[in-house]
């Protein structure tokens, strides 16, 4: 892996990161079906303008059924199932959870016969998991069946991202990340408008949650998601979504900068194994001028 694609995956979870806090503040005045809907809608026109600028060309006909499916994993069930959890459980808990995506990536490509399942890739994984519990510093949350089941809404939001990757990592191969982006978010707009539509009734859109989905629909879906096709076309699907485990890293970050929460210098163990973890899913090394074959 070069020095560049490191660069791309700490940019992507420096956004995505972000993501999460937002889903607290739109979330709980739109709903989720209204949230992931209007996220996905902007992140399709942004990206249709961006193909129309760029004379980029759309997917085939034949393709989109495809592409629909990568929607659904990667698009879809994520957002919803986020959007509801945000609804019960505080974001750090849902970016912790949403660590859990690298494992069930590297999992899934394995079973693919994408990928080797690594001795390395399986340590990644569980250094990954112990960075994010000692830097995420949760207060205790009462266990409710509620927050039971937001928490699996979690997981299994994780784990259709990172199973999804597999097919992002095909659709990468036979399309140009653009178009495909584009397309993806246009058949989630499609899937998403019935329920949505049946939804907004109960909305109650405010300014801040409006410009908080604005955030959510054009930076962190529409423009992080193209990246993270275009990253995905050169670098291995699992070294791809190890940017889920620096996620809550900046989660901490966003917060001591724009909510005055405390860093501490505890949190310091956590931030190192979760950059090791990265290193050892994506096989990078600084040091060295070449990577092993993923």
């Amino acid at each position: 892996m070069q020095t560049r694609h490191f660069i791309q995956i700490i940019a992507l979870s420096a956004f995505w990161g972000a993501s999460f806090p937002l889903l607290r503040i739109a979330s709980p005045a739109l709903g989720p079906w209204v949230v992931a809907s209007l996220r996905c809608t902007l992140a399709a026109m942004v990206l249709a303008v961006l193909m129309h600028t760029l004379r980029e060309h759309w997917p085939p006909r034949a393709a989109w059924p495809r592409l629909a499916l990568l929607s659904l994993l990667t698009v879809v069930i994520p957002f919803v199932l986020f959007n509801w959890a945000a609804l019960v459980i505080p974001a750090g808990y849902s970016a912790v959870l949403n660590a859990t995506a690298p494992l069930f990536g590297v999992l899934g490509a394995a079973l693919a016969g994408e990928e080797r399942l690594t001795s390395r890739r399986l340590l990644g994984c569980a250094v990954g998991f112990a960075g994010v519990a000692l830097l995420v510093q949760l207060g205790p949350v009462a266990v409710t069946p509620q927050v039971v089941l937001a928490a699996l809404a979690c997981t299994a939001a994780a784990a259709s991202y990172g199973v999804g990757t597999v097919l992002m990592k095909r659709a990468t191969m036979a399309y140009a990340p653009l178009p495909a982006s584009a397309a993806v978010f246009v058949a989630a707009t499609v899937i998403l408008l019935l329920p949505a539509g049946i939804a907004v009734p109960s909305a109650h859109p405010t300014p801040g949650a409006l410009l908080a989905v604005a955030m959510l629909g054009i930076v962190t879906s529409g423009f992080m998601y193209w990246i993270s096709m275009r990253l995905m076309r050169e670098i291995a699907a699992s070294a791809a979504t190890s940017a889920a485990f620096m996620i809550p890293l900046f989660g901490v970050t966003w917060g001591a900068l724009f909510l005055g929460e405390a860093v501490t210098a505890s949190m310091l163990p956590g931030c190192v194994l979760v950059l090791a973890a990265t290193a050892l899913i994506t096989g990078f090394n600084p040091f060295r001028s070449s990577s092993p074959e993923p």
